[in-house]
């Protein structure tokens, strides 16, 4: 029986909390698998950390073969088949995004660099905001790896996408597909309506409100996790956690025919004519293998292609900001 070892960063946080026991269970990687993790937190958490691996224990899953708890990043990335970088630094009150990148980049400058520790087949996941750019800072600090092992989640972006339009048109959320999400994990994403298809058939066949699509819905996606503090007074944990294991799941096994997933990777200028080198995301495909595609050929009408621009423009902005600590 095979060992796969999952590094988690910020383990002992909301996100943490709810994504460790759906890997330890063997959810992710199937019953023939087991599971090590591998737990790093800052030094205050190690605590939290600790009591969190006592209630993994006690589950008595048969999948988890143990666990190790960390404050060294790279004692935590050692040999890791998968990391998954959940901890960042929040955003404070009257912070402005600009000044979260910056607060962020140190943290991912040194994640980055200890990720050199990690198996070379390691396949890194970035969930801690602002994810695309947070990733693409990890990704120039780990030499020894290649940049297409780096990817940041959309996968919250596309479920919650997928929500609305099968609440709108009254079917279940299985029967909406291919909803692509465009570019920065941020007010700027594109749900891209027009490739997605409800039942086998287009978006725009079965929702006909064309003004609903273009503006309610999108603005909704966009603004969904403000909205969720609004109503909880807290962030939205568990189904970034969700989301997250949809992620892992999607490049870990072979993509169905005909259908693909969105993700955050790294753009090589072509298709879409993206800048090369951002971490946009794109729908893409998995062979199962460790390996995955961009999709290619979709069309994409002139307002999406508007919106793509626009968030193309903030993600050149943020690698701006960041540049000093793209070394890579």
């Amino acid at each position: 029986m095979s060992t796969v070892k999952v590094a988690v960063t910020g383990a002992a946080g909301q996100i943490g909390y709810s994504l460790l026991f759906r890997i330890a269970s063997g959810e992710v990687f199937g019953p023939d698998v087991k599971v090590r993790l591998s737990l790093l937190e800052l030094p205050h958490a190690m605590k939290a950390a600790e009591g969190t691996a006592m209630e993994l224990y006690d589950c008595g899953f048969s999948a988890l073969e143990g666990i190790d708890i960390n404050d060294n990043p790279e004692l935590a990335f050692k040999d890791a088949n998968w990391a998954l970088l959940v901890g960042s630094k929040p955003r404070g009150p009257g912070m402005e995004r600009n000044d979260l990148i910056k607060e962020n980049g140190p943290i991912f400058v040194s994640q980055g660099k200890a990720l050199n520790k990690a198996a070379s087949n390691v396949r890194i996941v970035t969930v801690g905001n602002p994810c695309n750019t947070n990733c693409l800072i990890a990704q120039h600090n780990s030499k020894e790896i290649p940049p297409q092992q780096f990817t940041a989640m959309t996968a919250l972006d596309e479920g919650r996408a997928r929500a609305q339009l099968a609440h709108k048109a009254g079917v279940n959320v299985g029967e909406v597909k291919n909803m692509a999400i465009w570019g920065n994990h941020s007010s700027t994403m594109v749900p891209d309506f027009g490739n997605a298809t409800i039942g086998g058939k287009p978006v725009t066949e079965v929702i006909k409100d064309q003004a609903w699509l273009e503006n309610d819905f999108i603005t909704t996606v966009q603004k969904r996790g403000a909205a969720i503090i609004a109503a909880r007074g807290l962030s939205s944990a568990a189904s970034a956690a969700a989301a997250c294991i949809d992620h892992v799941k999607n490049f870990h096994r072979k993509t169905p025919e005909g259908q693909f997933f969105s993700a955050a990777v790294a753009s090589n200028g072509n298709p879409y004519n993206i800048p090369s080198g951002l971490i946009f995301s794109f729908p893409c495909t998995s062979d199962g293998k460790g390996g995955y595609k961009i999709v290619e050929g979709l069309e994409l009408s002139e307002f999406t292609k508007a919106k793509v621009d626009g968030t193309v423009n903030e993600l050149m902005g943020e690698r701006e900001i960041v540049k000093d600590l793209l070394i890579k």
